[in-house]
């Protein structure tokens, strides 16, 4: 029999050499193909993100039109407006967004968390629609009204769950789903500052915590089509016209050296005082609505005597840059109080539960923050040779990166908003010495502090001690390996082996319910079974499948299942009872992820 089989396997062994380049290019494709599709999806967000911009633009002109009587700047109008005004609507658009709020999710009822790194900390990647649809909504009357807050934020939020949302609907597996978060949080920040490269690096390092080419290459993708979506309807425009300055001595760094320090301090500060408001507001034991019109009425008392307080500062932050001053005022005295007004705005408006983003109000504290400076060194007859306006756009960057932990989103996004090259030595250098002086005084960020505060850990934290317990096998999973069919021939066996670099396969029923695996070496008690191979399927040579784990599992859990497996990714199923094969757990991540919680948590010293 031996003899009869042996000119059959030389063929064989031929066929292979001689296709074993074609095969190669075959497994390129295959691996390429889960790309590709992510990338799909990404290009189909980034249009959503597009979209949504330009709705919520056109919401909001409505909502000003509708409670001001007129579109344009919140600020424009404070300005012409009465005393009465100025100090009424904000408390009466706080009042309509907290019923909003109020009555709005108590009629859709209880649903899952809309924070979009907690979904993809610690949840499945699942936004809930209707709630956000009614924070969105929330957030349009806040903003229109004058509340202290950015726009970004509600685009980012219903970008992200209109994303999320296609993915349930489709019954996608949580790891593609948090991608598809990542993706519409890239297309709304690169829609709402025509930024794309900030917006692929705010969801690459801020939501998702991963760099990888696998999230990164989408996220790009996905912030190029939102912005250029954008640019089809608003055109090509910077958001902030600087004056330019030419950098180009070595002895104008040392005073961003001190404006970098002052920035971190500023910027730690200003995160406790959030919390403090937070609390302060909570502890009231208020309906919301309460709380939302008393926020606003102190929005509307300070814009008595600064109406710059009003809106999320877009416009004042322009004429600071832009080095404006106020007739017959000491411009360091009247941007002081603007200042501090525009501080207390916030932190009453946000502390208060108003629902946007803080992104572009810390712009308007970090420029007035770097003009303040300028003026004082310029007082006491130093750094003659800068002008204000040079410290004020990188002041914006300093206290952005303080506040954000992130001084390369940081310098990206300053310099995308601002299109001005010549301010990026002193920027990479303030924003880079702003981190390290906020990390001394505040240990958390504007967005992992609500995390931590409700028992989570952020992504990026992976080498803090403890971190690696908390999170979940869906946090850490990919996509599964392709699996086989039960009633796959011996021969489809083979070929597949022969384009993947994988030991086992998954082998799957109709249902793709993980039924067992197939392990290379089994197939060779096989080669010499002569005709007998046409008969051996799949399901004739398979193994019982007793490693795999489910999404919701803790990694400490699954620790047993990853030492004592010699798979190299660890099927994922949806549950024990279930099995249907939904990714893989890789054990090299999962055990080099817990030796760098183990270093990390070693005492440094003897």
């Amino acid at each position: 029999m031996y003899s009869g089989m042996r000119p059959s396997f030389h063929r064989a062994g031929r066929l292979v050499r001689l296709h074993w380049f074609r095969l190669l290019r075959v497994r390129e494709h295959l691996s390429f193909s889960e790309e590709a599709f992510h990338l799909l999806l990404a290009g189909g967000v980034g249009v959503l993100g597009g979209l949504v911009n330009l709705l919520h633009y056109r919401a909001l002109d409505w909502v000003e039109r509708l409670f001001l009587h007129r579109a344009g700047d919140p600020v424009e109008v404070a300005e012409m407006m009465g005393r009465s005004g100025r100090l009424l609507l904000p408390a009466l658009g706080g009042l309509v967004a907290g019923l909003v709020l109020y009555w709005g999710l108590r009629l859709v009822g209880p649903q899952g968390s809309t924070n979009l790194l907690e979904v993809v900390v610690a949840g499945d990647g699942k936004l809930p629609l209707r709630s956000s649809l009614i924070k969105f909504i929330s957030s349009l009357v806040s903003l229109g009204t004058g509340g202290s807050l950015g726009r970004e934020g509600g685009i980012v939020q219903m970008s992200a769950t209109l994303a999320s949302k296609t993915g349930q609907l489709a019954n996608w597996p949580p790891y593609r789903l948090r991608l598809l978060v990542g993706c519409g949080a890239a297309s709304g920040i690169a829609a709402a500052y025509n930024a794309p490269v900030a917006g692929a690096v705010f969801a690459a390092l801020i939501v998702l915590g991963n760099f990888s080419m696998n999230h990164f290459g989408p996220l790009v993708f996905s912030s190029v089509i939102a912005t250029l979506t954008t640019r089809s309807f608003s055109g090509i425009k910077s958001w902030y016209a600087p004056v330019p300055f030419e950098f180009s001595s070595v002895g104008q760094l040392p005073w961003f050296l001190l404006l970098g320090a002052v920035c971190g301090g500023v910027g730690a500060v200003f995160l406790k005082l959030l919390r403090f408001s937070d609390q302060a507001f909570i502890g009231m034991k208020t309906p919301v609505y309460v709380r939302l019109t008393l926020g606003g009425l102190i929005v509307g008392v300070l814009a008595l005597w600064y109406p710059g307080v009003w809106g999320n500062g877009y416009l004042v932050t322009n004429r600071i840059l832009q080095g404006r001053e106020v007739p017959g005022l000491s411009p360091l005295i009247f941007l002081a109080g603007l200042w501090m007004a525009k501080l207390v705005a916030t932190l009453a408006t946000v502390g208060s539960g108003a629902v946007g983003g803080v992104f572009t109000p810390t712009l308007f504290l970090g420029a007035g923050l770097g003009a303040g400076f300028g003026l004082v060194l310029h007082q006491a007859g130093w750094a003659a040779g800068l002008p204000v306006t040079a410290f004020a756009v990188v002041g914006m960057g300093g206290l952005l990166s303080a506040t954000t932990r992130s001084p390369l989103l940081a310098m990206i996004m300053i310099f995308e908003i601002s299109m001005d090259y010549s301010i990026m030595p002193p920027l990479m250098l303030v924003c880079v010495v702003s981190v390290l002086v906020a990390r001394r005084i505040h240990s958390e960020s504007i967005y992992t502090g609500p995390l931590r505060h409700k028992g989570l850990e952020a992504m990026q934290e992976t080498t803090r001690p403890g971190t690696a317990t908390a999170r979940t096998v869906g946090d850490l999973m990919g996509p599964p390996v392709d699996p086989v069919l039960e009633t796959d021939s011996f021969k489809e066996l083979a070929e597949r082996f022969l384009t993947v670099p994988y030991n086992f396969l998954p082998v799957v029923n109709a249902q793709r319910q993980l039924t067992g695996l197939v392990a290379l070496q089994d197939l060779k008690e096989h080669l010499n079974s002569g005709g007998e191979l046409i008969a051996v399927i799949a399901s004739d040579v398979m193994r019982p499948a007793r490693d795999f784990v489910t999404p919701r599992q803790r990694l400490l859990d699954t620790l047993p299942v990853v030492l004592g497996s010699e798979l190299r990714n660890i099927p994922v199923v949806s549950s024990s009872v279930e099995k249907t094969l939904v990714g893989a757990l890789s054990r090299a991540q999962v055990l080099n992820l817990f030796s760098e919680a183990i270093a990390a948590s070693k005492p440094t010293g003897l």
